[in-house]
This record gives structure tokens, sequence and C-alpha cells, in this order.
């Protein structure tokens, strides 16, 4: 399996609360109560923005090497810099699944490509799950 892992910072604030970010994918975040939670939650961002970038046929950038990583902005408390890493082969998987006929058939009524389906289908589901975890 092919892997790419990328610096990200985690800073705290006045509350305790910690937040995550990856300088080379700016809009990739994590969040969390303890260091060790916000950066799982890193790890699982990261993990569906470069799917998201495979998907949408974005090239990804070239991690900053660990020791390059600067954090400049004054207002930015700094935690921990950690690497995350995350898969990024793109190279699919033959499953065997139990569905019901019924949800197979209105599956099939709307594409022409099941598999490709659900496994967009999946991908929005992920996405909606972190970003439901981002807001609350």
């Amino acid at each position: 399996m092919v892997q790419r892992t990328y610096p990200v910072v985690i800073e705290t604030d006045d509350k305790g609360g910690f937040g995550a970010f990856f300088p080379d994918l700016p809009g990739c975040a994590g969040a969390g109560d303890t260091v060790e939670s916000c950066f799982a939650d890193a790890q699982a961002a990261l993990a569906l923005h470069l799917a998201g970038m495979i998907e949408d046929g974005d090239p990804l950038p070239e991690p900053t090497p660990l020791g390059a990583v600067r954090v400049d902005d004054p207002d930015i408390q700094v935690a921990a810099i950690l690497l995350a890493t995350a898969p990024v082969t793109g190279r699919t998987i033959r499953l065997n699944i139990t569905m019901d006929t019924t949800l197979v058939a209105a599956i099939d009524s709307v594409t022409t490509n099941r598999s490709a389906w659900l496994a967009d289908a999946a991908l929005r589901a992920l996405r909606d799950r972190l970003d439901s975890t981002d807001r609350g």
C-alpha cells in the first residue's frame, strides 16, 4: 500500500482544547479535547482529504520535511508538530457484500455502475460524519 506522510501542527487555546492543521493541505484540519484525540481526528481528516483530492484528480503536494515546518504566527500556541500518514493508492479491491434486493434495485435504477455509485456514497457519508464532528 502506498502512503503519504504529512506534518500536522497541533495547537492549543486558552480553554484547553486542541486543533490541528496541515501546512501543506489548506482546509484539512482536526480537533479534540486532548492532543491524542486531536491527532486521531487529524489523521482521519487527512485520509478523507487525500481521497477527495485523488477523486478530483488534483495533484498531491509534496510533504514539507518535519524539520522544515515553521509556525510564524504569534497567535498559534503550538502543542506538538507530528507526522500523520494516510493511504493514497486509489487501488480498488473486490468485495462481497450482502444487501436487500429492493435497495440494490433502487441503486441500479439510478446508475449503470453500482460499485462507483456505492463508493461515492460511502465517501460522502464519511465526509458528512467528519463535518458533523467538526461542528459538534
